[in-house]
């Protein structure tokens, strides 16, 4: 992609130390391999496997730890939660990369980063056991972030998203779903026979996007009832989360590599659920670092 415009400052904030403006990162500061947690104090527990660490950043959600994992260099950072979060996140990485913070000019070589983001998520088919590592091989958004960027079409799967309204009769209300595929060779990297590769909801939010109904009742009570019952050419929906679709929908339209591997932490269909997933979410990183 070539582009002299000479990006303003009201676009692409820069902080006085050189940093851009959400994550506080300076360009050289930038790994080629990223990976992405949403809690902040997550990235501590990544950080220990690193072999060394080369610099720590904090500026609200988003926490940075950077270093060497057998002696290559990698980074990991915090996303917070949404994926209001993940549009911040990933058009802030992709300025480190492709932008020159002296000139405000798209550099005329493009950097690819891989990105992989580990996190937790609820189940919706009765067969995913606690634990159970789940790849988001294609990611449904029912945020509505990659509506609002050019190209959006070419990166989705148009006949799953029809099919998907189609069948729950989606609410005009809502913002249109999108789903996208996670980078097939990155995908084949990381995911093995002990990983589950599914098709994983990002919502845009925890209680009711997601069906869960505390004091308020939901618009549409029986969605996740069709949503677990949807099957498109042998593919059903495996799980909810709230990042995977939009990190995965930019990333192939900035031409970055993406994936989403989460931890089932709870059975939407079964009722049950554990708080207690430390164990499995570290051998989840651990996993995830010694291939990458």
């Amino acid at each position: 992609m070539e582009d002299k415009r000479i990006i303003p400052s009201s676009e692409m904030i820069i902080n006085s130390d050189g940093s851009i403006f959400h994550l506080h990162l300076r360009p050289e500061q930038l790994s080629d391999r990223i990976i992405l947690v949403g809690d902040p104090g997550r990235v501590d527990m990544v950080a220990e496997f690193f072999d060394t660490r080369t610099f720590e950043v904090s500026s609200r959600e988003f926490h940075t730890i950077g270093g060497t994992y057998k002696g290559k260099p990698i980074m990991c950072l915090s996303h917070g939660i949404g994926p209001d979060n993940i549009d911040i996140v990933i058009n802030e990485l992709d300025a480190l990369a492709n932008i020159d913070f002296s000139t405000r000019e798209i550099r005329p070589e493009h950097r690819t980063l891989t990105m992989v983001r580990i996190g937790t998520s609820g189940a919706l088919q009765p067969e995913l056991k606690i634990g159970t590592p789940v790849i988001a091989e294609k990611a449904i958004g029912f945020d509505g972030v990659l509506n609002y960027y050019q190209g959006r079409n070419e990166v989705s799967d148009l006949d799953f998203e029809n099919a998907l309204c189609i069948h729950t009769g989606w609410n005009p209300l809502w913002a249109k779903p999108y789903v996208v595929n996670a980078d097939e060779e990155l995908v084949n990297l990381i995911g093995r026979d002990d990983m589950v590769r599914g098709n994983t909801i990002s919502a845009v939010g925890f209680y009711g996007p997601q069906g869960r109904e505390l004091r308020m009742k939901l618009a549409n009570p029986d969605l996740n009832s069709r949503i677990e019952r949807f099957e498109h050419r042998g593919r059903k929906i495996t799980n909810y989360e709230m990042e995977s679709a939009p990190l995965q929908g930019l990333s192939r339209l900035m031409g970055h590599r993406a994936m989403t591997v989460c931890s089932i932490i709870a059975n939407r269909m079964n009722h049950d659920s554990t708080p207690n997933y430390k164990t499995a979410m570290r051998d989840l990183v651990h996993t995830v670092l010694e291939r990458i």
